[in-house]
Order: structure tokens, then C-alpha cells, then sequence
């Protein structure tokens, strides 16, 4: 969704309440992040959160906004005793990329939202303009992620590096250097 989109959905989201109504005529915000690796720290494939109070946590604020989570690590962990019965694990089966394609399609045989969602998805991967675009958003997270990984070990080498200047200023042996710092001799003795 771009900024564009987003502004448009909170401008229509915010007409759902007119000046001077009661805030219980908000819709429930439901909130859905599907994760791929071991968050919340649990075993369940699904959690669900709501704002409670710190000290008793019995007191819920508001049951008008739920925040869950489906922890794909989890559920592959149990994806052998999963159910098809079950709309959620429906869902899971078509979201995992390592799920066999004969189970894919039962599940978008048996429920008509994940048929619907999966000839979206058909339709989109179609379209070579959004698998550029896709395909150009990975690149730029990756080459994010790695300038920020080469800036940061680049950031520990000279912060051991001005260690070992500076043990080397206030007179340690070598060795001591060498133990602290993990730096072979040769460089310590250019530093």
C-alpha cells in the first residue's frame, strides 16, 4: 500500500466517526502480522493480544482492538498434526511456501476467501510490472541490510583498532594487546 493508498484509507477510516458519536461506534481494529521467525517467543502458531492493564491483567482496556501474530516457525513445527478442518490452518498451509502443491490446492478448493486470494495472486504474478516491482523491493532490502551488516563490522574493526592505539599509548605489553583485542601482532605493531 503507498502513502497515497494508506491516506486514503484513514481518511475514509476517520469518516466512520462523526463529530460528537460515542467512540463504541469505531470498528474493531484487527491487527494481523504473519512472521517467519520466533515471535512471540511461544509454541503456538497463534497468538493473540489485547491492552490490558500492567498490574491487573484481568482489566482489558478495550476489546476492540486485537493484535495477532502467526508464528510460521511454529506452525511448521506442527504442520504434521495440523487439521484442515480448521479455517486458520487453512490459511497457514496456503501462506507457507513449503507447503506440498496437491495441499495447496485442497485448501483453495475448500474455502472460497483462500480461492478468491489465491486468484489475486495468480493474477499478480501475472502481471510482470508488480513482479518487477516486488522483485526490485527485495533487492533494495538486501542491499539495505547489507550496507548496514558492512557498517557495522566496519565500526567494530575501528573500535578495536582504537582500543589497541590506545593500549598501545599507555604503554600495555603486546600480548595484553593481543588478548583484548583479538589483533595479531603485525597490526597492532602499524596501529
Amino acid at each position: 500500500m503507498d502513502r497515497r493508498s494508506l491516506f486514503y484509507w484513514s481518511k475514509e477510516y476517520s469518516k466512520s466517526l462523526k463529530k460528537g458519536q460515542d467512540y463504541k461506534e469505531l470498528p474493531d481494529v484487527i491487527a494481523v502480522n504473519i512472521v517467519d521467525f520466533n515471535f512471540p517467543p511461544v509454541r503456538n502458531s497463534h497468538t493473540r493480544f489485547h491492552l490490558r492493564e500492567d498490574l491487573d491483567h484481568d482489566l482489558v482496556l478495550t476489546e476492540a482492538l486485537e493484535i495477532h501474530f502467526l508464528n510460521m516457525v511454529q506452525y511448521r513445527k506442527q504442520r504434521k498434526k495440523i487439521l484442515l478442518d480448521d479455517p486458520l490452518n487453512r490459511w497457514l498451509v496456503w501462506l507457507d511456501p513449503g507447503s506440498p502443491p496437491e495441499l495447496i490446492e485442497e485448501v483453495v478448493k475448500m474455502d472460497s476467501a483462500i480461492y478468491s486470494a489465491n486468484e489475486r495472486m495468480v493474477y499478480v504474478t501475472g502481471d510482470e510490472e508488480a513482479i518487477r516491482a516486488y522483485e526490485m523491493r527485495q533487492m533494495a532490502l538486501s542491499d539495505y541490510n547489507s550496507s548496514i551488516n558492512y557498517a557495522r563490522e566496519e565500526g567494530r574493526a575501528e573500535g578495536i583498532l582504537e582500543i589497541a592505539r590506545k593500549m598501545k599509548a599507555a604503554g600495555r605489553p603486546l600480548s595484553e594487546i593481543m588478548e583484548f583485542t583479538g589483533l595479531p601482532a603485525e597490526t597492532i605493531e602499524e596501529v
